[in-house]
């Protein structure tokens, strides 16, 4: 039958507790080789001069680029139930780094 889902197409994903409950991030910094993208999650606090990177993940750019995508199809539906995302007018101030990414979100 054409309904009938193939074995070899399904992945069963463990989710643990502990990634469950996720990690906040304000600012993700975004850099890249011939081989791959990395984007550091950061969390920018308020009156404190230090913010520490608390996830980074590692992807090959076929899968930056199905990302990238599947944001672009989110935000869509996004904003087609709720309205509009707004974009803040004021002047973002980024921490000093001793590098520089390639782009910001």
């Amino acid at each position: 039958m054409a309904d009938e889902k193939k074995p070899g197409n399904q992945v069963n994903i463990d989710l643990p507790e502990e990634i469950a409950e996720g990690t906040y991030s304000n600012l993700a910094i975004i850099s890249h080789s011939h081989s791959e993208f990395v984007v550091d999650f950061i969390r920018l606090v308020p009156n404190v001069p230090k913010a520490k990177v608390k996830s980074r993940i590692i992807i090959t750019p076929e899968h930056a680029k199905r990302l990238m995508k599947a944001l672009a199809d989110n935000v869509a539906k996004y904003e087609k139930q709720f309205g509009p995302i707004g974009e803040s007018q004021q002047k973002e101030i980024y921490p000093p780094m001793n590098f520089t990414p390639t782009a910001q979100a």
